[in-house]
């Protein structure tokens, strides 16, 4: 999730924790907490495909946060050394402020190695868009009154279970909606003739009233959209092609098999020019993939191990006003058109 929300959570659960035994200095340690493990992004990876796949990694491990949980407690005693008889509930404040923030990425669709390093398996529910305004505007609002200092620390108390409260709320419903999607798109795939060996749902930007779904496919995948409103016969489909014969010279190369395993099978393969680009279909959308690399490249008509580049495509932010419509309305398209079955930004070049 976006730091904002890592933040507001962590100083919610601090304040939760200890707020009532050491004030709104929990907020501010849990505040701080909350933003802790994402800061593996500043660590000197070997390259795009390392930085990408280890991301919300051992700094996202519930294991290491119990390990790593003790020394963080030793330092925060030295500097409020008259909390010392409060040593258990800073262990729990800042074990759960590190926990919570993990367990959080994990409902979303990137991945989270929760059990690293027992298994780098990246654990991704994706129930969750990486900024949902429904989630985090209520724990920001309610830490927002308990850090205010003319309100007591009951109240204050009473005030931030309420945001926590109903923010795991929204987990819930968002868990409840997915299964509901999930069924509608099963119902939509066979209804509509759509032969696919695996599909995922994640939620559309800002909301969870709409999803996209990706539905994988011999050689084509399918990229769809499904409102909680739609009947299966109104969930909209849009065939896409992708090429995996061209990774057949460099299938055995580490990249590539770290890019495959990491999507989960959610990938497409492409050409653009001479390189051989590998898609990760989960997030973005089709023409606006947030993460591309450049896996292979042509070199006297034989595709070769490529330089792992990172290729760039911005997204039309102009679609995501039409995201609202979509949930109404299932004739509003979403997914581009194509020229000459390329992207147009690409089709242009």
């Amino acid at each position: 999730m976006d730091s904002l929300t890592q933040i507001a959570l962590g100083g919610a659960v601090g304040y939760a924790v200890l707020g009532s035994k050491v004030g709104r200095k929990a907020i501010l340690w849990g505040a701080a907490l909350g933003t802790l493990p994402d800061l593996d992004v500043f660590l000197p990876y070997a390259g795009e495909v390392e930085a990408f796949t280890y991301h919300r990694g051992f700094s996202h491990s519930i294991l290491m946060h119990l390990l790593v949980s003790p020394i963080i407690v030793w330092l925060i005693l030295k500097v409020h050394t008259h909390t010392t008889v409060y040593k258990k509930g800073w262990f729990w404040l800042v074990f759960l402020t590190l926990s919570t923030h993990a367990v959080l990425d994990s409902l979303t669709v990137y991945g989270t190695q929760l059990l690293w390093p027992l298994t780098e398996y990246p654990f991704g529910v994706s129930n969750l868009f990486i900024i949902d305004p429904l989630y985090t505007l209520p724990l920001l609002f309610c830490l927002t009154i308990a850090a205010t200092p003319k309100i007591s620390h009951a109240n204050a108390s009473r005030v931030n279970a309420v945001g926590l409260i109903v923010s795991t709320l929204y987990i819930a419903w968002s868990l409840g909606a997915k299964v509901y999607i999930d069924k509608k798109v099963e119902a939509a795939l066979v209804e509509q003739g759509k032969s696919s060996t695996h599909f995922m749902s994640t939620p559309a930007p800002l909301t969870t009233f709409l999803w996209r779904i990706v539905a994988m496919s011999n050689n084509q995948y399918y990229e769809g959209y499904a409102s909680i409103f739609d009947s299966p016969s109104e969930v909209s489909f849009t065939t896409f092609a992708t090429d995996p014969d061209l990774l057949k010279n460099i299938d055995n190369e580490w990249g590539v098999q770290r890019l495959r395993w990491f999507t989960k099978g959610f990938y497409a393969i492409k050409q653009n020019g001479n390189n051989v680009v590998l898609q990760d279909l989960r997030m973005g959308a089709e023409c606006g993939y947030v993460f591309n690399f450049a896996v292979g490249e042509y070199v006297e008509g034989t595709v070769v191990a490529g330089n792992y580049e990172k290729i760039s495509m911005r997204p039309d932010l102009g679609q995501i006003t039409s995201i609202w419509d979509r949930i109404w309305d299932p004739s509003v398209p979403l997914s581009p058109t194509l020229i000459n079955g390329k992207c147009p930004i690409l089709a242009a070049k």
